[in-house]
């Protein structure tokens, strides 16, 4: 499989991802693994979740949709493991 044809499928396969675990566009759904993550990390932080964490970013993701940049570097992650395989 071709380096092009993996970043297309990582850029792709993201937004599914997101919603598969768990960080949907109407919030966590609850029962979920993104419920169990942001479980942990409001007990780590003392009851919140902070803002620019991973949960908080894969929920602004999951609401919102993946940014350009978010997407040219999934592009690029993609490309990456394809070039080394």
């Amino acid at each position: 499989m071709g380096i092009y044809y993996l970043s297309a499928i990582t850029i792709s396969a993201a937004p599914v991802i997101l919603g598969a675990v768990g960080f949907t566009s109407a919030g966590i759904a609850g029962g979920s693994i993104a419920a169990s993550m942001m479980s942990s990390a409001a007990i780590a932080n003392g009851g919140g979740v902070a803002a620019g964490s991973l949960v908080a970013a894969l929920q602004s993701a999951g609401a919102a949709g993946i940014s350009v940049a978010a997407k040219l570097g999934l592009g690029a992650a993609g490309a990456f493991i394809g070039a080394l395989f």
